[in-house]
């Protein structure tokens, strides 16, 4: 067995950036690129890295230069290989996927926006928590949890199905990060062609009877095209939008909580704080989301010959704007690898993205954990960690970043 490569002094091109390991903890190969070269192209794939906060500023800043059309991209080149006979024969059961909020571009992305912000209005607050034998792991009986009762709640979903949910959202996160293995995209077929029927299923529930939720509004509301004609969406248009609330909603609070708790137990001085100011927490959310960064990285695909940072780029290039590696950019935000709750500028982190794909979900993210927070420090008193900190492990994934679980002890209440 070769050994391991050091990411801090071998030759760029000889990181392999999609390796399980290496995802554990990228930041020094991030480093290493905001100093050496911010936009990178990698030679073994052809991807461009964008690693410091200017540059990935600057390609949200630019939509129509640097488009967040990739998904058929990414599609096609996933299909390739093994199992993709497979694939097209579970796909065919189902719809093809539309761009709506995620993977389209304005004016077309405003207005699905506009749209499906709708789907939050009438969601209430969450105030859970629970008791048993002074134990737990968060992530699976908390974190996952919380999220995604809000978001069935709100678009009129069925409680009793959120595991489903979950696996739908997994699916639709694995598939767009181009890591899948043949078994795995033959899995993410299953479970998303699976999901198109349950979401339209639903909205013809709603059609035929609506209600007072974001799936009844969906169905009902008027899309004004580009020649001010209005239409209702398409059954492959409400199966996206919907798709993306639901990761949207889920993915990043269930990080960012389970991922705050660990913090707040491996900080000391950071847990010591919020205990004296409670009013920190909103910029402890913020602190954790930048530290953090679930959404840890997110495609672009070139739309013309351009530039980025000096270095050259073809239409229909692939971009990986690294939002961690942003995040943690020395420039933007001194001593960028030390979690600091009283960080001044920490509201200017981008784990929601910015600009016109600024992530629609993220105010009510931020209200979910703002008080999903200090409920959990007054019910699970006495908080602590079960495992050791070199148990901690992170989801490998090359788009979101969170961890696979917590075990905590707490005194029984």
């Amino acid at each position: 067995m070769s050994p391991p490569i050091n990411m801090t002094t071998c030759p760029l091109h000889e990181v392999d950036t999609f390796d399980a390991e290496f995802l554990q903890d990228p930041h020094p190969f991030y480093r290493r690129l905001r100093e050496e070269a911010p936009v990178y192209r990698d030679p073994k794939n052809g991807i461009i890295y964008v690693s410091t906060y200017a540059h990935v500023m600057e390609a949200l800043a630019k939509p129509r230069i640097f488009s967040n059309g990739v998904a058929r991209q990414l599609r096609a080149g996933a299909s390739a290989g093994d199992g993709s006979a497979r694939e097209r024969e579970i796909s065919a059961r189902g719809w093809q996927p539309a761009d709506t909020l995620l993977t389209a571009d304005p004016p077309t992305h405003n207005r699905y926006k506009k749209l499906a912000g709708r789907a939050f209005t009438q969601i209430h607050e969450l105030l859970g928590g629970f008791t048993g034998d002074g134990r737990c792991e968060f992530k699976s009986q908390f974190a996952n949890l919380l999220p995604m009762y809000v978001i069935s709640d709100a678009l009129g979903f069925d409680r009793a199905l959120c595991e489903r949910f979950s696996a739908w959202s997994d699916a639709f996160t694995l598939q767009l990060s181009g890591m899948a293995n043949a078994d795995q995209r033959i899995w993410c077929a299953e479970q998303i062609v699976e999901a198109q029927h349950y979401f339209l299923e639903v909205c013809d529930q709603r059609r035929r009877a609506p209600q007072d939720d974001g799936c009844s509004d969906l169905v009902m509301a008027c899309l004004e095209d580009e020649a001010g004609n209005e239409r209702q969406l398409t059954p492959e248009e409400l199966i996206s939008v919907i798709q993306q609330i639901l990761v949207a909603g889920n993915e990043t609070t269930s990080h960012t909580l389970t991922t705050g708790i660990y913090y707040l137990l491996t900080y000391p001085r950071a847990l010591e704080r919020l205990r004296s100011r409670p009013a920190l927490v909103g910029n402890f959310v913020e602190e954790t989301l930048r530290m953090l960064t679930p959404t840890n990285s997110m495609w672009r695909v070139a739309t013309r010959k351009t530039e980025l940072g000096g270095v050259p780029i073809a239409k229909g290039d692939l971009l990986l704007l690294r939002f961690g590696s942003a995040n943690r950019d020395e420039a933007k935000f001194p001593d960028g690898d030390r979690f600091d709750i009283e960080r001044e500028n920490a509201q200017e982190q981008i784990a929601f993205g910015a600009g016109v794909h600024l992530c629609l979900g993220q105010l009510l993210a931020r209200k979910e954990m703002q008080q999903a927070f200090p409920i959990v420090r007054e019910r699970m008193p006495n908080l602590r960690l079960l495992d050791p900190p070199e148990h901690f492990r992170y989801v490998p994934s090359i788009l979101q970043r969170g961890v696979e679980r917590l075990e905590l002890a707490f005194d029984p209440s």
